[in-house]
């Protein structure tokens, strides 16, 4: 087996989400483009970039929003399911879903790492959105 590369985000002080099984950096909470997404365990996130994760196999699911190709994604460092990649969409407007990272937040851990605090657990802006209920994407499963 090869050396495991992993890209450690630089502690700038903004909220990091890092794998909730081996605490591998997985994403910065800026790059969050929606808060609005559910999977069968709950809220998850919609992201424009992540690190640290391997694409599986490519398939087709039925979701809430309609036919998508998406592929899970796994933590490269502990091998855990932490969401999955859109590929395609087939109703035009999901498309730009396509090429973004759904982050399951059961499997995620958010915390500051900045200059001046070692690791603090951070608020992950979930109280705001339990007070909205929209349509969202959901697995079949």
């Amino acid at each position: 087996m090869g050396r495991l590369l992993l890209v450690s985000l630089p502690a700038t002080g903004a909220v990091i989400y890092r794998c909730k099984h081996c605490d591998t950096h997985l994403a910065y909470a800026t790059d969050i483009i929606s808060r609005m997404f559910r999977c069968k365990h709950g809220k998850a996130y919609l992201l424009d970039k992540m690190v640290n994760v391997n694409d599986g196999e490519r398939d087709e699911r039925m979701m809430t929003t309609g036919m998508h190709t998406v592929c899970d994604i796994f933590c490269v460092a502990c091998g855990s399911i932490v969401g999955w990649k859109y590929l395609a969409a087939v109703d035009k407007s999901q498309r730009y879903k396509v090429g973004k990272f759904l982050l399951d937040r059961a499997e995620a851990l958010a915390a500051v790492v900045g200059a001046a605090t070692a690791t603090a657990t951070a608020s992950s802006g979930d109280e705001e959105d339990d007070n909205h209920q929209q349509p969202s994407d959901e697995d079949s499963d």
